[in-house]
């Protein structure tokens, strides 16, 4: 989403880029992905959940690793932006610039999703050989580091193997993503199980900043992560989350992957707004309450 003259440099799923010379500005919108799609309906508040949560994490584990914001604060961006502060004010993140590493870093602490059916395929999630007589939501034994490619817009991310990671970025630079993803991953989930959240598998980007490894992108929303409440929670079957799973699932049950996917029903598009909030207040401990209206 973008305002009527207002044009990005560069256009991910979710996020539109803006070129600000030696920073780039992070706008996240209320679009939605799901299977590699962007579906052509967008949930309110979601742009700005998710900046205020990654904004969230960064911040309270900075000391574990370097991460790549600058500032959340409109007040901070250049002045070209002034105008559009009411639209940017929570859904906007100043970066400092970073040289993207192209492998997405995927943590599993549970079985589900595309690790699933592989599990069931041949009893491995990317290359890792897991105990027998797992299900549905089993939880690892240890955490897992599963990374992917990255893909652009319109095309599939593929699943790799740690030596295909190797392969892609360098045996050192791999082992380096891998160990600060488990880092990056347990620390987060432990402190969501405090909270009553499992955090079921999570995706980590990360890029050089002055020759340094640096987390960028997002981190541990419910757009890169799969949280379930801990409440309830048995293995055995799809938990219930408050993510975008309740999307993936509508999906699933109502479109054939052809084509253009269809549009949410309301009810879908307001239980996954719903969904997101509740994960912030959990999470941050703070009600959540829209700092502008949702231009949705």
């Amino acid at each position: 989403m973008t305002t009527p003259d207002m044009r990005p440099d560069s256009k991910g799923k979710v996020r539109d880029i803006y070129d600000c010379g030696d920073a780039l500005l992070l706008v996240a919108s209320d679009r939605v992905s799901a299977f590699d799609f962007v579906l052509p309906d967008e949930i309110p508040h979601k742009g700005e959940i998710l900046t205020r949560i990654s904004a969230f994490w960064f911040e309270r584990f900075a000391d574990l690793m370097p991460n790549h914001m600058i500032s959340c604060d409109v007040a901070d961006l250049p002045e070209q932006f002034a105008p559009y502060a009411d639209y940017l004010c929570g859904r906007s993140m100043l970066v400092r610039k970073a040289e993207t590493l192209p492998v997405e870093c995927i943590v599993r602490g549970y079985l589900t999703g595309s690790g699933k059916k592989t599990y069931d395929e041949d009893g491995t999630v990317c290359g890792i050989k897991l105990p027998d007589g797992l299900v549905e939501a089993s939880r690892i034994p240890e955490p897992i580091f599963t990374p992917s490619t990255k893909a652009a817009v319109g095309d599939h991310d593929e699943n790799i193997s740690f030596e295909r990671c190797c392969d892609i970025v360098g045996t050192e630079t791999a082992e380096r993503l891998r160990d600060l993803s488990l880092r990056m991953y347990q620390a987060g989930a432990d402190y969501a199980a405090e909270r009553g959240i499992i955090i079921a598998d999570t995706k980590f980007e990360f890029g050089v900043i002055d020759g340094e490894i640096t987390l960028i992108d997002e981190c541990m929303t419910p757009d890169s992560s799969r949280f379930w409440p801990a409440e309830g929670y048995e293995p055995g079957s799809v938990q219930p989350s408050y993510d975008k799973q309740f999307v993936r699932d509508w999906l699933k049950a109502n479109w054939d992957m052809q084509g253009e996917p269809p549009h949410l029903p309301a009810d879908v598009i307001e239980g996954t707004s719903r969904r997101y909030q509740e994960a912030f207040e959990i999470l941050t401990g703070s009600e959540f309450r829209p700092m502008k209206e949702s231009n949705a």
